[in-house]
Formats: C-alpha cells, sequence, structure tokens
C-alpha cells in the first residue's frame, strides 16, 4: 500500500493533482480542499489510500494521515465508495464526522452531495462504534494563501458536481459576508458547500 506521496506538485487538475516522486509522475484524486493546499511547482506531502480494482488502480491524497484514516473507516460503510468518502471530506472536517456519526446527526451528513436520509441512517448504524474518540470545537483548517479564494473556491464547487452558476452564486455570497481577513480557502469552500447544499 502507498501510505503518503512526497514531491513537487507538477500539475493540479479540477479533482486531482500530479506529484512527481523519483521521475515518476503520480496522479493523486484528492478532495478541493486539499487541493487548494497544494501549489504547482511547490513540494507537497500528501496521506494517501490505493484503491485497487479489477481495471484500475487509483491513488486518493489527503492534507492529513487523520483525514486519511477517516476516509478509510468511511469505505467500509455498505454503499459508500471512494467519490462519497471523499465529500464527505470535502464538507466537514474530520472531528465534525466524527460527531455527526457518534451523535446520530442526519441534517449534517446529508449536507455532503449524495447521501440521503437513508443513507446517512445506514452509515450512522454501521459506523458509530468504531468511530473512535471525538473532538469539540470546529476544526478550521488554515495556511492557505487567500488571494485567489474565489477561483479555489469555484474549481471546487465545480469538481464536487455543482454547475458554473450555482458555483458563480455561492462565490458571490460568500463575498458578501467577508469583512476583513479573508478565511482559509477549505473553510470558504466548506460554506459554499452548505449554502448550495440548502438550495438542492
Amino acid at each position: 500500500m502507498i501510505a503518503s506521496v512526497r514531491g513537487v506538485v507538477t500539475a493540479i487538475l479540477p479533482d486531482s493533482a500530479v506529484v512527481e516522486v523519483g521521475g515518476v509522475g503520480m496522479r493523486v484524486f484528492c478532495a478541493p480542499n486539499t487541493l487548494a493546499g497544494v501549489r504547482t511547482g511547490a513540494e507537497a506531502r500528501l496521506a494517501t489510500t490505493l484503491i485497487v480494482r479489477e481495471d484500475s488502480l487509483t491513488l486518493y491524497g489527503f492534507a492529513d494521515d487523520d483525514e486519511r484514516q477517516l476516509f478509510e473507516l468511511l469505505l467500509t460503510a455498505n454503499g459508500v465508495g471512494p467519490r462519497i468518502a471523499q465529500a464527505v471530506l470535502a464538507v466537514h472536517q474530520p472531528d465534525a464526522v466524527r460527531r455527526a456519526i457518534g451523535g446520530g446527526d442526519i441534517a449534517a451528513l446529508t449536507q455532503v452531495p449524495g447521501i440521503g436520509k437513508r443513507g446517512a441512517e445506514k452509515m450512522i448504524v454501521e459506523l458509530k462504534d468504531k468511530i473512535g474518540p471525538v473532538g469539540f470545537g470546529d476544526g478550521g483548517s488554515a495556511g492557505v494563501l487567500n488571494g485567489a479564494w474565489q477561483e479555489q473556491v469555484r474549481q471546487g464547487v465545480l469538481a464536487l458536481g455543482w454547475s458554473a452558476t450555482q458555483a458563480d452564486q455561492a462565490v458571490a455570497a460568500i463575498g458578501e459576508t467577508i469583512d476583513g481577513e479573508v478565511p482559509p480557502v477549505p473553510v470558504l469552500l466548506r460554506q459554499a458547500i452548505r449554502l448550495l447544499g440548502k438550495t438542492r
């Protein structure tokens, strides 16, 4: 299993980054908030999970080992594939996911694109006893450049399946709420997803 990759980021795509490791460019599929924390031409370390299928080997990347471990746990629930598990981590921080599952918070889980009420209920039943210690606090991410947050948030929303019009509306709505210092892009992206989730 490939547990992590470290190298120079040679390309950033809407759903993945290419990291050069020992002369080999590895395409790592990442949630938008993870992609927001890497830069083309800069070195990055991503925790990874390799998903092996009959016809493919797919590498999924995460900002840290905690996200990767939670991703792997989510995959143990019936009906949860890599895309859904990654979407969960795009919408919520790991501790927020643990709180939602541990506390039976169906509303929080159904904010994730692709998870309905029945899916959330199944996830809670299957994972509640496996989820581990639940942290408290809002778990905001830091360390992301604020310069082009609008485009980063827009690309993140598009990568999760919303339309360009919806992405533009979410960016505009978030822009109106910012007064002073701009929060980190992952925080803004989660805000956009929550806004769009209410309009579904």
